[in-house]
């Protein structure tokens, strides 16, 4: 059986009470500030925040590597443009330039 007799004095179990109390309105205010509307918004608002920076990240990083890899095609080692493939990609986007501006002439007309 537990031992149940108690050796501390009235004023140390006084003092016990009052810590105890102490202690305890600390965790019921941080549970006030918790789940008070504003404190609730907030961390959803972050939490979005934080959901759409991780995206950009990840929209920039795979965004880069495309452009790299796009450049690693129209320039050679020493920084100079390949010619042989500059040339053609230039065409294709002259070619579509001029075909939008047909289409949006088309329409007005």
């Amino acid at each position: 059986m537990a031992d149940t007799s108690d050796t501390r004095t009235p004023a140390q179990i006084e003092a016990d009470i009052k810590r105890r109390r102490e202690v305890l309105a600390e965790t019921l205010d941080e549970l006030g500030v918790r789940v008070h509307p504003k404190t609730i918004v907030s961390d959803a608002k972050a939490k979005v925040v934080s959901h759409v920076d991780h995206t950009l990240g990840r929209a920039y990083v795979g965004v880069n590597r495309v452009v790299s890899d796009v450049k690693a095609q129209l320039v050679d080692e020493a920084g100079a443009p390949r010619l042989e493939r500059v040339v053609p990609v230039a065409l294709v986007l002259v070619g579509v330039v001029g075909l939008l501006a047909l289409g949006t002439r088309r329409r007005r007309g």
